[in-house]
């Protein structure tokens, strides 16, 4: 972790708030904020737009996990929950509600450092794979598009499949525009004339 990594720390309990700065100043140089009161900390997290939110619960409940963990906005930035102890099946529910690490038996100084890069590591990993489906699943609704459009063509021309494309292609050249944008139109035309 090259730059100053931004931590916000979920903890109601003072002493254990303290706690932890301290354990996280050991750990390395961070920028550190505690939000003691989880009222409105989805709006106080979004204000700091930390690297990650670190949240420390002695015995989580799923709907506390769940209401702690979309208040943080997993989507957004790494999550790494301590807890003292674990029902069966929350560490399942955490995974589930996009937290990045989920330690049970608590926060222990030693670990702080290597739990934190690994849930910063998870999330990227995460975060990247959201942003290849999302293009991927654009990508298929292009070709979808485009094979839609060429159909019409090919209908309306009685040309070939490889006819249809190239003159999708040139239409999209002529116009400076891509061909999943030429077919959309086409196909939208379509619709609205038939």
């Amino acid at each position: 972790m090259q730059d100053k990594l931004s931590i916000i720390v979920v903890e109601a309990d003072r002493d254990r708030a303290i706690l932890i700065v301290d354990s996280l100043r050991e750990a390395g140089d961070f920028e550190i904020r505690v939000i003691s009161d989880p009222a409105g900390l989805a709006r106080r997290i979004k204000a700091h737009e930390p690297d990650i939110v670190l949240i420390d619960v002695a015995d989580p409940s799923r709907d506390m996990l769940e209401e702690l963990a979309l208040a943080s906005q997993p989507r957004d930035r790494a999550v790494a929950m301590f807890v003292d102890r674990s029902e069966e099946g929350l560490s399942t529910a955490a995974v589930e509600a996009g937290l990045s690490a989920y330690v049970v038996d608590g926060l222990q100084p030693q670990r702080i450092k290597p739990v934190l890069e690994a849930a910063i590591a998870r999330f990227r990993v995460f975060q990247r794979m959201r942003a290849e489906l999302a293009e991927t699943k654009r990508a298929l609704e292009e070709r979808k598009v485009i094979d839609r459009a060429k159909g019409m063509i090919m209908k309306a021309r009685g040309i070939t499949e490889d006819e249809a494309y190239a003159l999708l292609r040139r239409a999209a050249m002529d116009q400076n525009k891509r061909i999943a944008d030429v077919a959309q139109a086409l196909v939208t035309a379509t619709g609205l004339l038939g």
